[in-house]
């Protein structure tokens, strides 16, 4: 799949990042709620506000995940969808162990939960985020082996704020998601994420 050019520059083999589907780098590309229902979510965003289609996982499966510093081996259920250049995201806890997602929720309810943005140097930005004061509340590495860092940014902002890490497979993932919702019909909101991954291999 060839990516969009003013989402990547490619030099020599190498991908340097300019923007994210036209969102500024370092900048905010996804809008993320927790939810009770999931399938239900996904129903109520697609007719309610024409965002589609959503790519779901029943039991998403983190890697070398940890919440306040200590592992954890929680489980969700989440879905993806874009709308234009933004990234749409609603998550299901599928367990009452402690984590980020029960946090707000125990504070305020079902709703909105995290802003998320994209990093092509991770290290740097949890340091600075780190450095502001902001406590790192859960990280790990998605099933597709990308980095994320939550910071609880409650006492400053109407949610949490998660890092990103942007690159080549990212890009190809999401840019698949993107692509599908471009001119999209209504139809099938709810498929399996695997129609994307299995594009991946």
């Amino acid at each position: 799949m060839q990516l969009d050019t003013k989402t990547v520059a490619t030099l020599q083999g190498t991908h340097v990042i300019e923007n994210i589907f036209g969102q500024p780098l370092g900048g905010i590309v996804q809008v993320a709620y927790v939810v009770e229902d999931l399938q239900k979510s996904i129903t109520e965003f697609s007719e309610k506000f024409n965002i589609g289609p959503w790519f779901y996982s029943n039991g998403y499966t983190l890697k070398e995940a940890s919440y306040r510093g200590k592992p954890t081996d929680m489980r969700m259920g989440l879905a993806l969808s874009f709308s234009g250049n933004m990234c749409f995201e609603v998550i299901q806890p599928l367990d009452d162990k402690p984590s980020v997602y029960w946090d707000v929720i125990k504070k305020k309810g079902y709703g909105f939960h995290h802003l998320g943005m994209a990093t092509t140097q991770y290290e740097v930005d949890v340091a600075r985020y780190q450095k502001m004061g902001y406590v790192l509340a859960f990280e790990g590495l998605t099933p597709r082996g990308i980095r994320f860092a939550y910071f609880d940014t409650t006492g400053d902002l109407p949610g949490m704020l998660e890092l990103i890490e942007y690159n080549d497979t990212q890009l190809k993932f999401l840019s698949l998601m993107q692509q599908a919702s471009v001119n999209w019909d209504g139809k099938d909101p709810s498929r399996k994420i695997e129609i994307i991954t299995n594009q991946l291999t």
